[in-house]
């Protein structure tokens, strides 16, 4: 039954066995027109297998989709557009060296005349969409030249252009900065006051409470609770989750302080303008330390430095004592260094091949029949990727999984664990629990700190201070400098924030150690 009059969207009693799993147990849900609708759930509850069925990609073993009141089926993506469904991915399906106005009007019919198409029809209808949702730069570059933030909106926009309906929006502020959020926020709200639905599907509840008149919480494929905005409390959704409040993991991995460790990396006025102007710190064998600033100010690219993903172009940095300059990635994984990226799944994964054959494809030397031999022994790598799976929870179990249907959770620990037999000095995780449930992020949590009770230096980049809250410490970079250093336990978010928004000019270029 519907509990929204007039539904945009409805379903109703849906299932679907999917990849051996029953992913959805009959769920039923409706979208009223110009509502924003919350769905939230752990990774693998159900939430990417209704949203490929509404969106045509698979379709449902059982139940019915209404739309407008009318049932349909849904046999493909241009069938779900016809109908005015449009969905907007974590990790945008945008050409990348295609401008920003041939992404919003790819796949649609063009105004032509004699065979030529109209480019002034074409030019207008997109800047019309685009003038909705705010795009301020010329249409006519290529989206690989913007920021997440601009992809975003160009996204929206083509979504606008097909007059969609519905609109359903994938984890949207990921990778956004706190004002690009809320530029977002207001854009999903002018939406839903002209009259288009959306389905805003994230992990972060406090979006859910601030902008959903309705939320829906999915787990193990059925539906937990549907609760209205008023009804809905940050506590009352986590129990839905995950049946219970998960526990911020406290700094506690040694008894002794950072600096009664020994050095394992040492970083010196490292460079690399515009974005990396001059950063220094230590880490320390056995320290998990957090690396916080907002959207510029760093972070990602010093990690891309640190691993040879990049070259420097000033500065210096020492391993264990000795000088470490890598001239590429595959020089700083001889050396012991891992690096799990911001984008996992265009950096971090072979998405059309196995769970086995992502965890070991770090360690195949390892895995041969011989050290004269250069065959790699299928019994040795199927052993060595069960006992991760294992060991890290991934589910599913089989490392004969493609990694590309996984949850995002799961997928994750892939990229964690493919390091994890590897004699590893230094980790540095950028944005690891990105896209990740409660649950799941309080296991990766956990296996963070193993890694350095295990003697490991660790890095965390995150642009959630909250999951930075239990490192040992956190130094904040701004404008490509670290600004300040907060030693943990006791860090605070408002204390991260003070230091981000302080930047260089006020701490006169000299990190601060500073009173969590």
């Amino acid at each position: 039954m519907s509990d929204a009059p007039n539904a945009a969207v409805e379903v109703r009693g849906l299932t679907k066995r999917y990849l051996g799993v029953q992913a959805l147990r009959g769920v039923d849900l409706s979208v009223a027109p110009g509502e924003i609708y919350g769905l939230v759930g752990a990774n693998g509850a159900g939430k990417s297998t209704l949203i490929r069925i509404l969106a045509g990609v698979i379709h449902p073993d059982g139940g019915e989709i209404l739309v407008d009141g009318q049932p349909v089926t849904i046999d493909g993506p241009l069938q779900a557009s016809a109908l005015g469904l449009s969905f907007i991915h974590q990790e945008l399906s945008l050409i990348p060296r295609f401008s920003a106005i041939q992404n919003i009007m790819l796949g649609l019919p063009k105004a032509s005349r004699f065979g030529i198409v109209q480019g002034k029809a074409l030019y207008e209808t997109a800047r019309e969409a685009a003038d909705r949702v705010g795009i301020d730069f010329p249409l006519t570059v290529p989206v690989e030249t913007r920021s997440v933030a601009e992809r975003w909106l160009v996204a929206i926009a083509r979504a606008l252009v097909r007059k969609a309906r519905l609109v359903a929006m994938d984890e949207p502020t990921a990778s956004l900065s706190i004002a690009e959020s809320q530029r977002l926020f207001k854009i999903v709200r002018d939406l839903a006051q002209a009259g288009t639905s959306v389905i805003y599907v994230t992990h972060r509840l406090d979006e859910i409470l601030q902008l959903c008149s309705r939320v829906t919480v999915l787990k193990d494929g059925a539906v937990v609770t549907t609760m209205s905005r008023e009804g809905a409390s940050r506590e009352v959704l986590v129990r839905a989750i995950v049946g219970q409040e998960p526990v911020i993991p406290q700094s506690a991995g040694t008894s002794s302080r950072p600096g009664e460790r020994p050095v394992v990396l040492r970083v010196t006025e490292l460079r690399r303008p515009p974005a990396v102007q001059g950063v220094s710190f230590e880490l320390f064998e056995g320290e998990v330390l957090g690396i916080a600033g907002l959207v510029g100010s760093g972070r990602s690219e010093t990690a891309r430095l640190l691993f040879g993903a990049d070259g420097t172009v000033g500065g210096s940095m020492e391993l264990d004592g000795q000088p470490y300059a890598p001239s590429s990635t595959s020089a700083a994984v001889r050396r012991g260094f891992a690096l799990v990226p911001e984008e996992r799944r265009s950096q971090g994964l072979f998405l059309d091949k196995t769970t086995g054959f992502n965890l070991n494809i770090t360690s195949l030397s390892a895995l041969r029949f011989s050290a004269a031999l250069p065959l790699i022994s299928p019994a040795r790598s199927r052993k060595r990727a069960v006992e991760i799976i294992k060991s890290l929870g991934v589910t599913p179990s089989s490392p004969d999984v493609p990694v590309r249907a996984m949850s995002g959770g799961n997928q994750q620990k892939v990229v964690m664990g493919k390091w994890l037999r590897r004699p590893v000095r230094v980790l540095v995780l950028d944005e690891p629990t990105r896209g990740v449930d409660v649950g799941a992020r309080a296991e990766i949590h956990r296996i963070i700190r193993q890694l350095a009770d295990d003697g490991r230096g660790v890095i965390v980049i995150s642009s959630e201070f909250e999951e930075l809250l239990g490192c040992d410490r956190v130094i904040v970079l701004s404008e490509g400098r670290v600004v300040g250093v907060l030693p943990g336990p006791g860090v605070t978010e408002g204390a991260i924030l003070k230091l981000c928004y302080a930047g260089p000019a006020e701490t006169s270029l000299k990190p601060t150690i500073a009173s969590a």
